[in-house]
């Protein structure tokens, strides 16, 4: 889904989308629907949530995410 559909149901439930990041706005609308605002963090790959209209962006960006997330150092504990 394109942003300029996401900022129309953003505003059909009366949010102000503005210039928010995707992640940030899709998790909006979700909480603002009393769903779980977890639109990108199904890094494992496994989701219950069959019916979500996100859902295949949401994995998409959830392994973009983990792939960033393995090629990060370790932060140094001292």
């Amino acid at each position: 889904m394109n942003m300029q559909q996401i900022r129309s149901i953003a505003r059909s439930i009366n949010l102000k989308p503005g210039k928010l990041p995707k992640k940030i706005l899709i998790r909006s609308i979700q909480s603002s629907e009393g769903n779980f605002d977890c639109f990108a963090t199904a890094i494992s790959g496994y989701c219950d949530q069959s019916s979500c209209i996100w859902r295949d962006d949401c994995f998409s960006l959830s392994q973009k995410t983990g792939k960033k997330r393995a090629k990060q150092k370790p932060a140094k504990h001292n």
